[in-house]
């Protein structure tokens, strides 16, 4: 079985960046600092205010309302979690952080993600650096991985079998960049299931687990609460050509 390099975690010192603190991301910034170590700086990213709408199915209360959503969550989690998470209110692509770092993507709509797109070309390169994309909709979602622009690459050594980069999210579904920003968030919608925030977040927790562990072995997973199934897309040569269109080749796609 091909799982996704991990050297980010093993040979480097590390950094988290949670982009959206909405929906899914504020679910997924209290379940990484249970999971990570304190010595791991987790940075949320987001400029938006906490608006009654949100109480509903967002991770906020109503003693929240019109405070930075970015920043109440890092108060909060850093007292009740006894550690320390930095905020930033800028466009993650202005965003100061590490360059070894893991990028969660909570947001829905593409000049997000273009943001997101910006910081891997300009500033990861060759880093061993991962980006994990999340999206949903009504009662279903999908988390995407990978971490460069243009081709795969995998090889087997001591470690294993090891894919080392994967095209970006964007790259392996064009379409989430032609997603227009919406001015009701997802989390919002009235006809949104009241679990698709939470679950999801489960989803991408539990992709960070398995990256820093060094067993992850998808490069897509698929929710559909309304009939009740998750889909596994694994990461294989042969998954990867056919994602990409390209032809299969033993060393490299």
């Amino acid at each position: 079985m091909y799982t996704l390099d991990n050297d980010f975690a093993t040979r480097f010192k590390y950094e988290v960046m949670i982009v959206g603190c909405g929906g899914t991301g504020g679910f997924v910034a209290e379940g990484l600092c249970r999971l990570l170590p304190a010595s791991v700086p987790l940075i949320l990213v987001d400029p938006d205010r906490v608006e009654e709408r949100n109480l509903r199915r967002q991770n906020f209360f109503p003693e929240d309302l019109d405070e930075l959503k970015s920043e109440v969550l890092a108060h909060r989690f850093s007292r009740k979690y006894g550690r320390a998470v930095a905020y930033s209110i800028l466009p993650v692509s202005l965003t100061p952080v590490g360059f070894n770092s893991l990028v969660i993507g909570c947001v829905d709509n593409s000049p997000a993600r273009r943001d997101i797109v910006a910081r891997f070309t300009a500033t990861y390169g060759n880093a061993p650096a991962w980006w994990v994309d999340a999206g949903n909709g009504e009662n279903f979602g999908q988390v995407l991985i990978g971490n460069r622009t243009g081709a795969a690459q995998y090889r087997t050594n001591e470690k294993g079998d090891r894919f080392y980069s994967l095209p970006l999210p964007t790259q392996q579904r064009p379409d989430l960049l032609r997603q227009q920003p919406i001015v009701t968030s997802c989390a919002d919608i009235e006809e949104q299931g009241p679990t698709i925030n939470q679950s999801m977040a489960a989803l991408v927790i539990e992709v960070v687990r398995r990256l820093i562990a060094g067993t992850c072995p998808w490069i897509h997973l698929y929710l559909d609460l309304e009939i009740g199934t998750l889909q596994p897309v694994l990461v294989t040569p042969e998954t990867v050509a056919d994602i990409l269109g390209k032809k299969f080749h033993k060393e490299k796609i």
